[in-house]
């Protein structure tokens, strides 16, 4: 029975590399499984999350012409619905917003200006003129 594109399976663990890992599904084929299917966070090491002979629930994400199948466990993992984009409503009215914006700019200036003016007075600030 040829395995096809989508179909979620369940297969065998029967070998690890660096790479990935390879499944051997119910028809007796063999699929790999890249490192970067399986899981959603990221796996540095594939012994971390699997083992030879563990059974793993896969979904055939490719077939080429050759006969290699490309699995994937993160696929068949289901994440729960994200929430549509919700605006939050502003707590405060553009108004007080842009009015702290300037009371703030406006204190942050002064505080450079009084630094500046430290700052001019230099090493030879405390020299007499001769």
């Amino acid at each position: 029975m040829p395995v096809q594109t989508g179909k979620i399976l369940e297969g065998k663990v029967t070998g690890i590399t660096n790479f990935g890992a390879f499944v051997e599904l119910p028809g007796g084929e063999t699929g790999l499984v890249h490192i970067s299917e399986i899981a959603e966070e990221y796996v540095k090491d594939v012994n971390d999350f699997l083992h030879i002979n563990d059974t793993v629930k896969v979904k055939v994400i490719s077939v080429d012409p050759k006969g290699k199948i490309g699995l994937s466990i993160k696929q068949t993992i289901e994440s729960p619905k994200k929430r549509p984009f919700q605006r939050k409503k502003p707590d405060i009215s553009f108004e007080e917003k842009l009015s702290r914006f300037f009371k703030d700019s406006e204190d942050r200036l002064q505080g450079l200006r009084r630094s500046a003016d430290a700052k001019r007075g230099g090493r030879g600030s405390n020299r007499r003129n001769q």
